[in-house]
């Protein structure tokens, strides 16, 4: 297996299925408002090389035709659920029920849809014994930080207060995730920098058409420490491949 994928020096190993896991790298705030273009907002973070659900994150949506950051909960708390997260996972909606399912058809018909901010994300893929789970650092190679395509909803409590929370479209997952994600094929809906005004304020129709496996030949990844297994590590090590680690 080559330690760094991409479209130009694929692999011929067989592939073998795994859930998509949850955890990605953020960029702090002033990164983000140079990026995005941002009017200084009233918010302040580091960056985060381990974002791990539940977890305040950073979000752009459109208000009243502006972009504007935000922080908010990974994981979605539906409108209805009264500020009580629910049972079940909502840090991912699939893209083939997004418009149906209870949690998330209300979020995207009320347009509600926002960028959630990264520099990369990480996928763990199944090793040949069936158990071994080796975990690999995945960005794009054309966009320094990028959008996944999003959507928000927010909540009110019992004693009012207002949850707002955001959860990532996801789909099935192009050649090079999927040889590492191998047990669902699955990946996060990342967006071309061209399509993301027409994700945060175009039509239902434009929106929908942003949602596509990303270029292959636009991605990278390499296999990172199992340090990244554990959220509360969180420094810039966790990127680096294997190979480069003496100590790993």
């Amino acid at each position: 297996m080559s330690f760094f994928y991409n479209m130009h020096a694929s692999t011929s190993h067989a592939c073998y299925p795994f859930t998509m896991c949850g955890r990605y790298v953020s960029p702090d705030e002033a990164s983000i408002e140079r990026e995005f273009n941002l009017v200084h907002t009233e918010w302040q973070f580091p960056s985060s090389f381990n974002v791990a659900p539940t977890q305040s994150v950073p979000i752009i949506r459109d208000v009243d035709g502006a972009r504007r950051g935000a922080l908010m909960r990974w994981g979605l708390i539906p409108f209805f659920a009264r500020g009580v997260p629910p049972k079940y996972s909502t840090i991912n909606a699939r893209v083939e029920t997004v418009q149906t399912a209870a949690s998330y058809r209300g979020p995207w018909k009320r347009g509600q849809r926002c960028l959630v901010i990264a520099r990369g994300f990480y996928e763990w893929q199944v090793q040949t014994d069936g158990k071994t789970k080796v975990p690999f650092y995945i960005h794009t190679n054309d966009q320094d930080i990028f959008a996944f395509a999003g959507l928000w909803d927010s909540s009110k409590t019992d004693t009012g207060e207002c949850i707002e929370s955001v959860t990532h479209i996801t789909l099935p997952a192009n050649n090079l995730v999927g040889e590492i994600h191998n047990t669902k094929h699955r990946m996060p809906a990342i967006l071309e920098k061209a399509d993301r005004d027409a994700w945060l304020s175009g039509t239902p129709e434009e929106a929908w058409e942003a949602l596509a496996p990303y270029p292959d030949d636009l991605m990278v990844a390499w296999p990172v420490s199992t340090r990244v297994n554990t959220p509360r590590n969180n420094d810039a090590t966790l990127i680096e491949p294997i190979l480069a680690r003496k100590n790993d």
